[in-house]
């Protein structure tokens, strides 16, 4: 079955919107509505560039960042309006409503508590005042909401244990992972890689930030020494053959971000990403946001972007959206659930889908 002649096409634009996806690599931080940090801003005395939500939306992209660091100086902005229990909840509540809408069916969702307790709140407190939150959104809409802990990489030590240590104490309350995110090159998983043998040893998943902003060593460091069980990322895998078929035999799954890997200037157009490379290899490639904010996309976009710069026709499209389900850091029998689900719903689409072409 394929799907011609037209994927740009409205019609099929909606399709991907009501395709039920799975959303594994999304910051918080990165993700909250434009109005609502106009608002919150506005709130707090706080001074922006722009008053308007169209070009703060406009402004918060990192269209112009020439590396990882620059793109993530935008989240000062953000997270200058995410130190209180009300704007937490609200945020988080929001990203599921959002996430909804745009056809997710299940997101987890991940932050650093560390930069949320600038004024007074506990690390407890920002976690339930998270959880709270998403499970407003899992209540209203139906879409499943998990969260995944973050250290930074270029935090000193305990840092990394402190939030190790958080992150299993939440397991059974909507934790389903250990991160570790932040600027990648000049900072060494291994340096935290204690926080990551108490994760494990307390049985919560592991994923790690790597082949970003670093080379392929940084993701051989975090499958071999932190024992990642997916990669954040992962864009520059292929700079290490070796490592890459080790990583596509044991089908580690790769959190891509195509929008945001362009611009951190990992890769430098949609059309020339690695992904396509991946897939064609059989590794477990999942498409996510990492940022809706700062990357100005939704998860339908990057799909559609699939679509407009790789060629991918929608039965492409829903082999990547049964496989997000799969990685998902869930019980077994909820992840079959849900990917069997989605699969059936899935074939329904396409099978319905105006521009779809039978072929024998």
């Amino acid at each position: 079955m394929t799907v011609s002649p037209d994927m740009m096409s409205p019609a099929i634009a909606e399709i991907v919107q009501r395709m039920p996806k799975a959303e594994l690599h999304c910051h918080l931080d990165g993700s909250l509505r434009a109005a609502t940090l106009l608002e919150l801003s506005k709130a707090r005395g706080l001074t922006l560039p722009h008053h308007n939500v169209v070009d703060l939306a406009r402004w918060m992209r990192a269209d112009e960042t020439v590396n990882l660091e620059d793109y993530l100086a935008r989240f000062t902005t953000t997270l200058a309006v995410m130190q209180t229990a009300a704007e937490l909840e609200r945020i988080a509540h929001e990203l599921v409503l959002d996430a909804a809408l745009d056809g997710v069916r299940y997101i987890e969702v991940r932050f650093c508590p560390a930069l949320n307790n600038r004024e007074g709140l506990s690390l407890p407190d920002v976690m339930d005042a998270v959880l709270k939150g998403l499970v407003r959104g899992e209540r209203e809409t139906g879409t499943l909401a998990r969260v995944i802990v973050c250290a930074l990489r270029s935090f000193p030590w305990p840092h990394a244990m402190e939030m190790a240590e958080l992150a299993v104490s939440y397991k059974d309350r909507g934790v389903v992972a250990f991160d570790l995110a932040g600027g990648e090159l000049g900072n060494a998983a291994s340096v935290h890689a204690a926080a990551f043998d108490f994760a494990r040893a307390n049985n919560l998943a592991v994923t790690v930030h790597a082949g970003e902003g670093d080379g392929a060593a940084s993701i051989h460091e975090a499958v071999h020494r932190c024992g990642a069980i997916r990669i954040g990322h992962g864009t520059r895998l292929q700079e290490d053959p070796d490592l890459e078929r080790w990583v596509v035999d044991r089908q580690i799954p790769l959190e891509v971000c195509p929008t945001s890997n362009v611009q951190t200037r990992v890769t430098d157009t949609f059309a020339t990403h690695p992904l396509a490379r991946y897939v064609a290899l059989g590794a477990v490639v999942t498409i996510n946001t990492d940022n809706r904010l700062i990357s100005g996309v939704t998860l339908s976009d990057e799909y559609l972007g699939c679509a407009r710069h790789l060629g991918y026709d929608l039965t492409q499209l829903g082999k990547l959206a049964v496989a997000s389900f799969g990685a998902a850091f869930l019980p077994l029998a909820e992840r079959h659930r849900l990917q069997h689900a989605a699969e059936r719903e899935i074939a329904l689409l396409i099978a319905n889908a105006p521009t779809v072409e039978h072929q024998s």
